[in-house]
Order: C-alpha cells, then sequence, then structure tokens
C-alpha cells in the first residue's frame, strides 16, 4: 500500500514536473546559454556589449520607474477601497467588487485601446494632453493592478479581529493612530504581498506599453521583442531576458516570504467578522469613512469606468456617422485587406486555443496544487513541497514575451520540432496560466482539516477512496473559478502569443494589435469593436467562474 502511495504521488509531482521541465526550464535556460555561451564557453561578451549601449541603461531606468509608480499608485488608491469595499457594508457592494475586479481580467491590448481611446485629443480627457506619454502608461497600469491591491488587502481586512482596534480606540487613541498603530501593522504583510505582485506585473507589462508608448518609452520586456522582431539580435535579447530573470526571482522571493507571514497572520484570526454598515453620515457631520468612500469613488468612476465606457461609445461611431458599422465590418478582413482572416475568425482560433490551453493549466495545476497541500512529517519532504511550490510559481513572474522568445529558439529541431504545430500557442498560454490555477485551488485544499483524511484512511479508505471522498467535494467550486481564470488569461494573452501566432492563424488580440498599427479610420474602428468583444468576452467567462466562487478561493 505505501509502495502503491508513493508511486501515485511521485507521478502527480512528476507529471507536472516534466511538464513544466520541458516547455518552460529548457527553453530558459536555451535562452540564458544563448546570451553567456559562445562556441562551447563562457562568453561575457555580449553582456559586456549591450551593457555598453546607453539605449539598455534608459530602458532600465524606465522599466524600474514604470514598475515603482505603478506599484505606488495601486497601492495607494486600493488601500481604501479594500476598506470601503471588504471592512464596510452597503447596497450594490457586490457589484462594485466585480466592475472593480474587470480590469484585471481584461486583455492588456484592450486596455491600452481603452486609454488610447479616453486620452485621444477627441477623448474626454483630451484636454489633459496625456496622449503618447508616460503618465498614461502608468495610469493604464494602475488601472489594471487596482484590482490586485484591493483584493489582497481586502481579503486579509475583512478577517481582522476588530477588538484589537476598538481597544486602541477605548484607550483615547484617535482614528488616525488607532488606524496607523494598530491595523496598518497587522496588514503591512498583505499589503508587501500585493505591491510585490504588482511590481511583477508592471515591470513584465508588454501589451499597454508597446499600444500607448511604442518605441519612446520602451521597457526591457518591449525591447526584448524589438531586438528579436525587428533587429534580429538574439544575443541582445537573450542577455536583456536573463536581466529580466534576475528582477523577477528577487521579487518572486520577496512574495514567497510576505505570503509566509501573510499565512500565518490569517491562522491567528480564526473569526470572520460581520462587516460594520458604512458610515457617511453621523449627526449632520461627515462621518469617518466619507474620505475613503470619496477616494473610492472617484477612482471607480473614473479610472475604471469611464475607459471603459468611452471605449464602448466610441466603438459605435464610424466615419458615416453613428451605428454598428464597426461591428458589421468585422466579418471583413479590413481596409486595404490589413487582416489576412477576418476578425470572427481569429475570435474562433482564440476560442479554441483557449479551450486547450484551458484543459492543460487546469489538469497540472490541479496536480500541482494536491501534492503541494500535503503536509508530511518528514523535514525533508516538506523541504521539497516548498522547492516545487516555488519553482511552478516562476512562469507567474517571468515574462510571457520571454517563454514565447525561449519556444522560438528552441521547440525548433526533432524531437521537438513544434513550429508548425497547433499545440504550441496553447501551451505557451497553460504555462502561463498554470500558476494563477495552483494559487486558486491551493488556498481551499489546504482549508481541509488533515484529521478528517487520517479518520478516512483508519476507517479502511484507500487513497482514490479518500480524495474522491473528502477533498473532490472541496475542488469542485474552486476548480471552477480556476478555469475562469485559466481561461481569460489564455483568451486575452499576447506576449507569448505574438511571437508564436503564425498569419494564418492570429489570435483576436494579435489582430486587434495589427488593425491598431494600420492606417484608416475604418481600421481602427473595427480595432475598437474588436476590443469590446473581447472584453466582454472575457468579462463574461470571468462572472461565470465569479458566481462559482467559495468562500475561501484563492488570493485573487
Amino acid at each position: 500500500m505505501r509502495v502503491a502511495r508513493w508511486w501515485i504521488w511521485g507521478l502527480a509531482a512528476g507529471l507536472p514536473l516534466a511538464f513544466l521541465g520541458v516547455f518552460f526550464a529548457y527553453p530558459v535556460v536555451s535562452l540564458i546559454t544563448r546570451g553567456f555561451v559562445t562556441g562551447g564557453g563562457l562568453d561575457l561578451g555580449g553582456f559586456a556589449e549591450v551593457f555598453s549601449r546607453p539605449r539598455t541603461w534608459r530602458i532600465v531606468r524606465l522599466t524600474l520607474t514604470q514598475a515603482l509608480l505603478g506599484t505606488a499608485g495601486s497601492v495607494l488608491l486600493g488601500i481604501p477601497a479594500a476598506y470601503v469595499l471588504y471592512r464596510c457594508t452597503f447596497r450594490g457592494q457586490r457589484l462594485v467588487r466585480a466592475v472593480v475586479t474587470v480590469p484585471f481580467v481584461l486583455p492588456t491590448v484592450v486596455v491600452g485601446v481603452a486609454f488610447r481611446t479616453l486620452l485621444a485629443d477627441s477623448g474626454p480627457l483630451g484636454f489633459l494632453g496625456l496622449d503618447g506619454t508616460f503618465t498614461a502608461i502608468i495610469l493604464a497600469l494602475v488601472f489594471f493592478n487596482y484590482a490586485v491591491v484591493v483584493r489582497t488587502v481586502g481579503g486579509m481586512w475583512e478577517r481582522l479581529d476588530p477588538r484589537t482596534e476598538q481597544a486602541a480606540r477605548a484607550l483615547g487613541a484617535s482614528p488616525a493612530r488607532a488606524f496607523l498603530s494598530v491595523t496598518l501593522p497587522a496588514l503591512t504583510p498583505a499589503i508587501a504581498s500585493a505591491a510585490s505582485v504588482v511590481f511583477l506585473f508592471c515591470a513584465t507589462a508588454f501589451g499597454v506599453v508597446l499600444v500607448l508608448g511604442g518605441i519612446q518609452f520602451g521597457t526591457i520586456e518591449t525591447e526584448i521583442w524589438i531586438q528579436t522582431t525587428q533587429f534580429l539580435d538574439l544575443r541582445a535579447a537573450a542577455v536583456l531576458s536573463v536581466m529580466q530573470l534576475i528582477v523577477v526571482a528577487g521579487s518572486l522571493a520577496l512574495f514567497a516570504r510576505t505570503r509566509t507571514r501573510r499565512e500565518r497572520a490569517l491562522r491567528l484570526q480564526p473569526v470572520t467578522t460581520t462587516p460594520a454598515p458604512l458610515r457617511l453620515w453621523q449627526h449632520r457631520r461627515p462621518g469617518p469613512d466619507l474620505p475613503a468612500t470619496a477616494v473610492t469613488a472617484v477612482v471607480v468612476g473614473v479610472l475604471v469606468l469611464l475607459p471603459l465606457a468611452t471605449l464602448l461609445i466610441r466603438s459605435l461611431r464610424t466615419p458615416s456617422g453613428w451605428g454598428l458599422g464597426n461591428y458589421v465590418a468585422l466579418g471583413s478582413t479590413g481596409g486595404d485587406n490589413a487582416l489576412t482572416v477576418t476578425v470572427w475568425e481569429a475570435t474562433a482560433n482564440s476560442l479554441r486555443i483557449a479551450v486547450d490551453a484551458t484543459v492543460l493549466a487546469v489538469v497540472m495545476g490541479v496536480l500541482v496544487a494536491l501534492v503541494l497541500s500535503r503536509r508530511p512529517r518528514r523535514p525533508a519532504a516538506r523541504r521539497a513541497i516548498g522547492w516545487m511550490d516555488s519553482l511552478v510559481m516562476l512562469p507567474l513572474g517571468v515574462s510571457a514575451v520571454t517563454v514565447g522568445f525561449g519556444f522560438l529558439i528552441t521547440l525548433d529541431a526533432p524531437p521537438l520540432d513544434l513550429r508548425s504545430s497547433p499545440v504550441l500557442i496553447p501551451i505557451a498560454q497553460a504555462i502561463v496560466a498554470m500558476p494563477l490555477v495552483v494559487r486558486t485551488v491551493l488556498p481551499v485544499l489546504r482549508a481541509i482539516d488533515p484529521r478528517l483524511r487520517e479518520v478516512a484512511a483508519m476507517l479502511g479508505a484507500s487513497p482514490a477512496r479518500v480524495l474522491a471522498a473528502v477533498e473532490v467535494p472541496f475542488l469542485v467550486r474552486s476548480v471552477g473559478l480556476a478555469i475562469g481564470f485559466a481561461f481569460a488569461v489564455s483568451l486575452g494573452e499576447f506576449g507569448a502569443t505574438a511571437f508564436l501566432s503564425r498569419p494564418d492563424r492570429p489570435t483576436l488580440p494579435v489582430v486587434i494589435f495589427r488593425l491598431i498599427g494600420r492606417p484608416g479610420a475604418e481600421n481602427y474602428g473595427m480595432a475598437l469593436a474588436a476590443s469590446v468583444v473581447l472584453a466582454l468576452l472575457t468579462a463574461s467567462v470571468m462572472g461565470l467562474a465569479e458566481r462559482l466562487r467559495g468562500e475561501r478561493s484563492g488570493e485573487f
């Protein structure tokens, strides 16, 4: 029995690790080798050559500045919303939570198009003169990552025991001092965890930067793409990828450390408190919740809703007037045959690829989550699970552009010649989505009382029976949410797909990017309409998945 159990768990751990080894580690390691090894020997010449260019340092400076400002903006604006949406209660709260979440699941290309429409000279905020500026990129990054801070910090805030803060108030502390001395220190691990994730997303942003900034405000991510596709300098791209990996690895180490502290803090607060009603006015004077509510209302109205509403309205405007002409044109290949297929054909490609990628990501992610949820008694086994946890999270931090570039230079020879294979893009998208599946399912499995498994085993149930009777019922609802996340991420994925997509089988994000780059009002109108279609598809999938969300269903 013991041998069979080891075989089962060994297979459950080995299959996803082998998948990541072949389709993630091998391309990435090959990329590193391409940058530092020449003729079989170590050669740091490429590294010195790339870093001797002033262009490289300008790009590094822009990447770090962009990531720091995007993180600071998301955290500062997200904390008031976390309080209002998770610590208080009011009518329509679930709807506002859903609205705040929408930007996070939107494809980056759609986010870029929405802000470009909002800040253009003819847009509602065109008078600010921010179109094509660095500020526009920062605003779009805050828009995209706002939900990460709100959900991560809010999820912990709603579980904090309020009696500690109430005791500080009873002892004479002002609301501000009670918050700074009691609540804020308790929230620090969650804030740090959210900030590290947002920093990762900002530092590896691709679609948003490419649409809003182009070469003028290029980052490491866009520079890898430019060096590969325009300058054909694979060595320089490899060096930049290695540099980005170093930054990502450091951020992931910080992420793991803060997440551990956060989980420890949550265990100290087992009581789920009832949110208090929102206090906007008390005795005809401003209530204590008014400032946070006002900040949240402005951010949700101007930063979240206005770009989406502008995108929808502008998609109905055609050169001949208002109407559905742009949507009708989605059945064509655009002005001057800008596309090789119609937008609807590209949409069908995206859906087929997303289904394949979702199946791969969910199967591999659930296997990983089952293994990581074990609590072995041997220290060596616990350390091995800790290492596996860190390894499977690496694709979350490594940019999709690096993954796509790695595929391009490694999977081009037997026995792994997949250049013309239809499974190439689904595999790349599954690599990107798999960490989100793990982080959605794992908390549910870890919340299961281990004594339930022990009792079932003592009563004679086999490991398979324990899995089916104890864990599967808890898995069902979280797997539904994981499927939604994986499908939405795959549907909007652009970084890796931009490298791997064939001209005759483009996906919807690739088609939108091509339409934006072509001249003519007809093509631009089609890009707006296609962005609305993609946004509606993604939001519908996530809306359905949210309805399946359990009480405790992951970190995002």
